[in-house]
């Protein structure tokens, strides 16, 4: 394509190309351009400029409003690519745009949901989210939680005892989230009801935003992000498909319809959802990589095998970050600004050191046409209220934005990661089921609605009010693994840098020997048991060798667990063997009713 063409498509992009940041703040502020076009690349103008480096066209474009949130076509955000340069004065430069259209955004957005709300009937419901996993002995750490959602005109509660997770263990408490929404204002509390103390923060629709330099990054942030590594997290749909699921044997199946709190509705599975982590360390020093690497992959991710791909592309670091080229493959703009032309894996900025992990599974739909809410104008608000601070309802507010089949997702079956399902249920709508203090069931010639009193949406007496805090930590990114908070739950006691397996944490009194014995055993055993489960053949029980009486020694406390084990292993040796009963039984049942039909034929 010649210049003269690409000018005319692309003039944005091309003063941007070339860093002619004083034409680019000409063209900007003359003509009415779209900075959030993108190019045959899938660059935004802004994405261009951080991408090659180039900071003096970062700044012009930031400063006329260009989107900081923006993502690329690969899922990388302007900051990911900010921080893949290895530039601290472009990272500063785009983390403070980016949290103050961040800020501007909410003190718009929760006042509109509000407003979208009060336009929908009132109502409560309850959420009940379910945790599980197939590994051994796993679920029974996994917390329950079920969210009590209030709504009565464009105010909203959601109660809740599960809070979240840290680095250290998970978050149990009672709180209440509660948003009011008057005009143009917006009013968000934070109710701790074990401490008896009130959070909150009122947030107007801002006609003059405040002032950007008061977004003033720490040092300590952006060296954070300099020294590890960039990580996206994405949920991949482009082949995901719906199929209703079948009941009943071979030539007598039929739709499957089950009965959940009451109600009846349509199972559906949907397959060929990915989940993909992707992580970029070119920006990392030898030794940065090194640290990373080693503490990056956790047990769970070693045992699980989960599928990861590591590569290199459009050439190799050598760890000096001054002299790498933001246009390594020196590639000319004719080239890059033409779309018929395929680069392959030659592409513009930093060698991109990239490792991704893809994770394949499926999720099981309940989809009720006669439920009394509407997904879209009751439940999503809801959801993107409490999506914002909090990683279980980010990955619902994923899938349930999909184009579902038609009904309402009373039930809902997702894995959060490859070892973590959870399993959200829908109930006590307006309720029904179970009375409730504050809220008051109205049945009206078969149609049954509720009505939710005003205190409810107010703090206890006697609460200590704060004023505008937060008593969460608000996380900046949330790529965190959740894996890795379930595996680092179960390391209180031991050594800051010894990661501890799920037995281990079990028997955190066990030698560090005499864990990584039973460890061992415990990782063969449920290894089998997994091929053992997927092949169909019951299990035949191996001798676990007892420990040394020098071991018992050492050991105060392990025969109970190691009871735990045996038990729950026969236990699920039982299991297993009674399906594959039942398995024989139908296929016997099946060809003695084959037999029979053509006997009289």
């Amino acid at each position: 394509m010649p210049l003269s063409k690409i000018k005319e498509e692309y003039p944005i992009h091309l003063s941007v190309w070339n860093n002619d940041f004083e034409q680019l703040d000409s063209e900007i502020s003359a003509g009415k351009f779209d900075l959030e076009k993108t190019d045959p690349r899938g660059r935004t103008p802004l994405h261009l400029a951080v991408t090659l480096g180039h900071l003096e066209s970062a700044r012009v474009l930031l400063r006329h409003g260009a989107n900081a949130n923006s993502e690329n076509k690969g899922y990388w955000s302007v900051l990911h690519e900010a921080t893949s340069t290895g530039d601290p004065e472009l990272v500063q430069l785009v983390l403070k745009h980016r949290d103050h259209q961040r800020y501007t955004k909410r003190t718009v957005g929760v006042p509109e949901l509000l407003q979208k709300l009060k336009e929908s009937p009132d109502f409560y419901v309850e959420m009940k989210w379910e945790f599980s996993s197939w590994v051994p002995l796993v679920s029974r750490m996994c917390p329950s939680d079920t969210y009590r959602v209030y709504k009565s005109g464009s105010n909203v509660r959601i109660d809740t005892t599960l809070l979240g997770f840290d680095n250290t263990s998970w978050q149990r408490g009672s709180r209440s989230y509660v948003f009011k929404g008057s005009g143009s204002t917006a009013t968000m509390m934070e109710i701790d009801h074990d401490q008896r103390e009130v959070f909150s923060e009122t947030m107007q629709l801002q006609v003059n935003p405040p002032d950007i330099e008061s977004m003033h990054p720490p040092a300590e942030a952006i060296a954070a992000r300099l020294t590890n590594p960039v990580v996206t997290t994405y949920l991949d749909t482009e082949k995901i498909s719906f199929e209703r699921n079948k009941s009943g044997i071979w030539g007598w199946r039929s739709d499957r319809t089950e009965t959940v709190n009451g109600r009846e509705a349509k199972v559906f599975s949907a397959s060929n959802v990915e989940l993909v982590t992707k992580t970029r360390m070119e920006h990392l020093t030898e030794q940065d990589k090194e640290k990373c690497k080693k503490n990056n992959k956790t047990p769970i991710e070693s045992f699980l095998g989960v599928a990861e791909e590591h590569s290199k592309t459009h050439g190799a670091s050598n760890g000096d970050l001054t002299t790498l080229s933001n246009n390594p493959c020196s590639i000319t703009p004719e080239e890059y600004f033409n779309k018929l032309i395929d680069l392959g894996e030659r592409d513009i900025g930093r060698p991109c050191d990239r490792t991704t992990k893809t994770q394949k599974f499926k999720a099981t739909l309940w989809l009720c046409e006669t439920y009394p809410l509407s997904l879209q104008e009751q439940v999503v608000p809801i959801i993107d209220l409490m999506a914002a601070s909090n990683a279980h309802f980010k990955k619902l507010k994923d899938f349930i934005t999909l184009q579902l089949p038609a009904g309402f997702p009373i039930k809902i079956e997702i894995p959060l990661f490859h070892v973590l399902t959870a399993k959200i249920t829908f109930g006590n709508i307006f309720a029904r089921d179970s009375p409730v203090e504050g809220v008051s069931t109205l049945e009206d010639a078969g149609y049954t609605s509720c009505t939710v009193d005003d205190y409810c949406f107010e703090p206890p007496p006697g609460y200590l009010r704060l004023g505008d805090a937060h008593h969460e930590r608000l996380r900046d990114e949330d790529d965190e693994l959740l894996q890795f908070a379930i595996q680092q739950s179960l390391m209180e006691g031991g050594a800051e840098d010894e990661q501890l397996t799920f037995y281990e944490a079990l028997q955190r009194s066990r030698p560090r020997q005499a864990r990584a014995q039973q460890e061992e055993r415990m990782l063969q055993q449920a290894i089998a048991e997994s091929i053992a489960l997927q092949s169909g053949k019951p299990l035949v029980p191996e001798h676990i060798p007892e420990y040394t009486e020098r071991e018992e020694k050492n050991d105060v406390g392990s025969s109970d667990i190691d009871e735990q084990l045996r038990l729950a292993l026969e236990m699920s040796q039982r299991e297993n063997q009674e399906s594959e009963r039942l398995r024989r039984q139908e296929e016997e049942e099946l060809e003695r009713i084959l037999q029979l039909s053509l006997q009289d034929k």
